[in-house]
């Protein structure tokens, strides 16, 4: 009867012991879990990541984006008014953020055109990093200043094109000859009688590179082209524009927007 009792015992004592034990080992190894992933929080920097697997070359994008599932159709009719100012609409919106009095106030350092804004400390407020403004204005006839509709009423249409962001990127290895944009008709090339671009020759300036990030540059907006192209004929063509710099590439097959960007533009009456 003892015998039996003292094997009872050793019983329970047995999973007291075996408890304490997992007790222990998953202590352990979430403590060394958590001292791991301190270690990497702590050598991690928030302003650059370490691993980027973005492309080398930027991609290039259009307004009005009426993005279709494989092309971009930019098609409205003039005599409609809803469909004239649906593409006001886009435009609108996508340039509020650019608004003069808005930029000044948000970007309201100096910067020197034609030169890179390279930037190795935070001297901007809240440990930032400067933005060279870019007002809507510098778009000419196609800020919506002048023409409120931006040419949809008629057959002279604006269209943005604005290069995407790559963190530290510089289009070229030289400041004296920004990039540019410059648009081609691909089919339709007598509907074209005119093509205008803003700023004044499509130039982005070397001031709004770097982008160091959006942490480090929470203000920063992209520099902008606007094209107007004076439609005639059949009032519709295709259109391929690119952002030319040595250090920006055009042909990758496997990404068509690498570069450049291809759209149909048609004017209806």
């Amino acid at each position: 009867m003892a015998a039996l009792k003292e094997k009872r015992t050793w019983g329970n004592d047995k999973w007291v012991y075996i408890s304490l034990y997992y007790v222990a080992f998953y202590a352990v190894m979430t403590s060394l879990f958590s001292l791991a992933i301190w270690t990497l929080m702590y050598t991690l920097d928030p302003y650059t990541p370490d691993y980027q697997d973005r492309l080398t070359s930027p991609g290039v994008m259009v307004w009005p984006d009426t993005y279709g599932e494989e092309v971009i159709e930019i098609t409205y009719n003039t005599s409609d008014k809803a469909s004239w100012m649906k593409m006001t609409k886009i435009l609108n919106e996508f340039l509020e953020p650019y608004n003069d009095t808005k930029q000044l106030e948000c970007n309201n350092y100096n910067c020197t055109k034609g030169k890179y804004f390279l930037q190795k400390h935070f001297l901007g407020p809240h440990h930032t990093k400067y933005s060279c403004p870019f007002l809507q204005s510098m778009l000419g006839p196609c800020s919506g200043f002048e023409d409120p509709t931006f040419g949809y009423n008629c057959s002279m249409p604006c269209v943005i094109i604005k290069m995407n962001r790559i963190i530290n990127y510089l289009p070229t290895n030289r400041t004296d000859v920004a990039p540019y944009v410059n648009c081609t008709v691909l089919e339709g090339e007598g509907n074209v009688a005119k093509m205008e671009y803003f700023p004044e020759n499509g130039n982005m300036d070397p001031s709004y590179f770097p982008y160091y990030g959006r942490l480090a540059q929470p203000s920063y907006v992209n520099p902008l082209v606007a094209v107007r192209f004076s439609l005639v004929g059949g009032k519709h063509a295709k259109i391929q524009c690119r952002v030319v710099s040595e250090k920006i590439s055009y042909e990758n097959y496997h990404d068509p927007y690498e570069g450049k960007v291809i759209f149909y533009l048609k004017a209806l009456k």
